[in-house]
């Protein structure tokens, strides 16, 4: 079923998009994380910031869930994998984590993974979905406190990643989803608080009362 999308929602929906990203400024660092998902833009931008020197090594971390099965069925890390190495990154420099099923297994499991290799970061760069940014930060510090994060995500305007996406509510449910989970997960100790602008919020309400709730815990 197509939803129309008033201008006042997607206002509301760029609002929450604009939240979600951290805003940090890239550099070197020691590894990298490629957060498993449904977007092998991931991998692509991944491939993009290898290739500018940023690090010299990149987990790709993820298995399946009901969402990449069909996308992804060797897992989303093996598929990642094989498209960066598509793009020019020697397959060297890959580690591949194919279990994790959610965020914080993907940061937990790859610094175990890094850990068995001899590499013990005290920076990383997590590249994740441009939506995912904050929530993955959040995450990382609460289960790995002592290293320096860094987020990155392919650099996208909220239009953009819509038209990519090409399922306006879809896209719209999953940022309404992700707030909440920015919002809900420090409750039980997943991750670390984060403040969210009223103006924020009052977004996130009405579209919930519009009905994009999908994606909602």
């Amino acid at each position: 079923m197509t939803v129309s999308i008033t201008g006042e929602q997607w206002r509301d929906a760029e609002s929450i998009w604009q939240y979600h990203q951290m805003g940090h400024e890239l550099r070197p660092v020691d590894a990298a994380i490629g957060l498993g998902s449904h977007d092998l833009g991931v991998a692509t931008f991944a491939a993009e910031l290898y290739h500018a020197g940023l690090f010299p090594v990149v987990v790709f971390s993820g298995g399946n869930s009901p969402t990449t099965a069909a996308r992804f069925p060797r897992g989303e890390a093996v598929h990642y994998r094989e498209h960066a190495i598509s793009l020019g990154v020697p397959d060297s420099v890959i580690l591949v984590e194919p279990e994790a099923g959610n965020t914080g297994q993907n940061v937990t499991l790859s610094r175990s993974l890094l850990a068995g290799h001899g590499c013990r970061p005290r920076s990383v760069l997590l590249i994740s979905k441009p939506y995912m940014e904050r929530r993955s930060f959040a995450t990382c510090r609460k289960v790995w406190p002592e290293v320096e994060v860094v987020c990155a995500s392919e650099p996208l305007e909220f239009d953009d990643y819509v038209r990519s996406i090409g399922d306006e509510k879809l896209v719209v449910d999953m940022l309404v989803g992700d707030l909440q989970r920015v919002v809900e997960y420090p409750k039980h100790g997943f991750a670390v608080e984060q403040d969210v602008p009223g103006d924020v919020m009052d977004a996130y309400d009405r579209l919930i009362e519009a009905g994009f709730d999908s994606r909602l815990l």
